[in-house]
């Protein structure tokens, strides 16, 4: 996210000359300018093939599908447009051809504005529609700004760079979640992916949001914040029914990075619930993976096992880059079924800066999946400046391909 839907989807319609809003799916390139062309050229097609055939071939079919084609594309000024130049382009032609005096004139000519008429209704669903999705979409993307706020470029000294792809098309939120904040005890983060999908889903990532924000205030280990959130999503289990009941849980890293000034360190503490591990980039391209030491169950399965919360504690230099991610990244499958391996991937790339290395994440994941995935992916940034270091630096901003055979892409 990051908000991905701020830079992909505004949620609203398309405009026409005629002021309108139009909604539904645009087209694009050539066939847009096709489909523009399209209704003109019907009627224009259908002249020329009455004039050229006998009285007994008729071009009113080509008439009548000129308005409906419009209908879902065009405003309604347009598409009334349309139709009226259809029925007069029918009247016309018998008038030409001296048979505006038959029953089968009249029978066409009707036919023509009745189809035209029937156009404009649909014309007119068409809006409607469209206005409901674009003002569900705007629900959407509120809800979404709520429950998963953009983080700022800078907390607490670090620059932040967050994403929400989602894996269904026009989706603004789903089970994976993230959160920073910067508190008294340095810089605290929660990336996590929450089992199941829709609004329990959804409700799921709230409750540990909700929870994180408060208790990453207030407590004073980490491992305290990992307890609270686990305590936050067994209440939030026994008020469910069914299943989530007894097998809701969410895969989780907390990470906490002390302010380096007041304590002389330059370290990270994790505490990682079943989460795919951070990596960690250095500034020379080296690539690190934070496994945890001692894997531990996730968050809201305590009554399987019970054992205290430890917090690791990792290098985190100058010039370092974090990378938090879900396993919509991890498990993004290629034509062949092939994992994508982010530490393969970055391994021995530099970037300018946390935004740009998520940025070609996204996109070299969309070439690896063929533009298609399966899961949710949430991606969080975090990057330690050097002494001196500036805003960004010029290097490499994109994932260059890998090469024939290598891992993680289509031969």
């Amino acid at each position: 996210m990051g908000h991905p839907q701020e830079r992909r989807r505004a949620g609203g319609g398309r405009r026409h000359g005629d002021g309108r809003a139009v909604y539904g799916p645009p087209p694009y390139g050539g066939a847009r300018r096709f489909i523009r062309a399209l209704p003109p050229l019907i009627i224009v097609g259908g002249v020329a093939y009455d004039v050229a055939t006998p009285p007994e071939y008729t071009a009113a079919p080509l008439f009548s599908a000129a308005p409906l084609i419009a209908a879902p594309f065009f405003s309604t000024l347009t598409t009334l447009l349309t139709g009226i130049a259809a029925v007069l382009a029918s009247v016309g032609l018998h008038l030409y051809n001296g048979t505006a005096d038959g029953i089968p004139a009249l029978t066409e000519t009707l036919t023509v504005a009745n189809v035209s008429a029937l156009a404009l209704l649909i014309n007119r669903v068409v809006r409607r529609s469209g206005e409901r999705l674009a003002s569900a979409r705007v629900i959407a993307e509120t809800a979404q700004k709520a429950v998963l706020p953009t983080p700022a470029e800078r907390i607490g000294g670090l620059q932040c760079a967050a994403r929400y792809e989602a894996a269904q098309a026009d989706a603004f939120i789903g089970g994976d979640l993230f959160a920073v904040q910067d508190t008294p005890h340095g810089v605290r983060l929660v990336v996590g992916d929450v089992r199941g999908k829709g609004m329990d889903a959804v409700e799921a990532v709230a409750v540990v949001i909700g929870a994180f924000r408060e208790a990453a205030e207030q407590e004073r280990s980490l491992e305290g914040v990992a307890q609270r959130l686990e305590r936050a999503l067994t209440r939030e289990g026994t008020r469910r029914d069914g299943l989530d009941a007894f097998e809701g849980f969410t895969t989780a890293v907390l990470a906490e990075i002390p302010r380096a000034e007041a304590e002389g360190e330059e370290s990270i503490r994790i505490v990682n619930r079943g989460h795919p591990p951070p990596l960690l980039l250095y500034v020379d391209g080296g690539l690190d993976v934070l496994d945890p030491a001692e894997p531990a169950l996730p968050l809201g399965m305590g009554e399987l096992a019970a054992w205290p919360d430890r917090a690791e504690e990792r290098p985190y230099p100058p010039g370092a880059t974090l990378l938090f991610y879900t396993d919509g990244l991890s498990e993004a499958r290629n034509a062949e079924g092939v994992f994508y391996d982010p530490a393969s991937r970055l391994a021995g790339r530099i970037f300018p800066g946390p935004e740009e290395l998520l940025d070609a994440l996204v996109d070299d994941v969309r070439l690896h999946t063929g533009g298609g995935s399966t899961d949710d992916m949430a991606l969080l940034a975090l990057s330690r400046p050097a002494a001196g270091q500036p805003e960004r630096r010029r290097t490499m901003p994109v994932v260059p391909p890998a090469p024939p055979g290598g891992p993680g892409h289509q031969a």
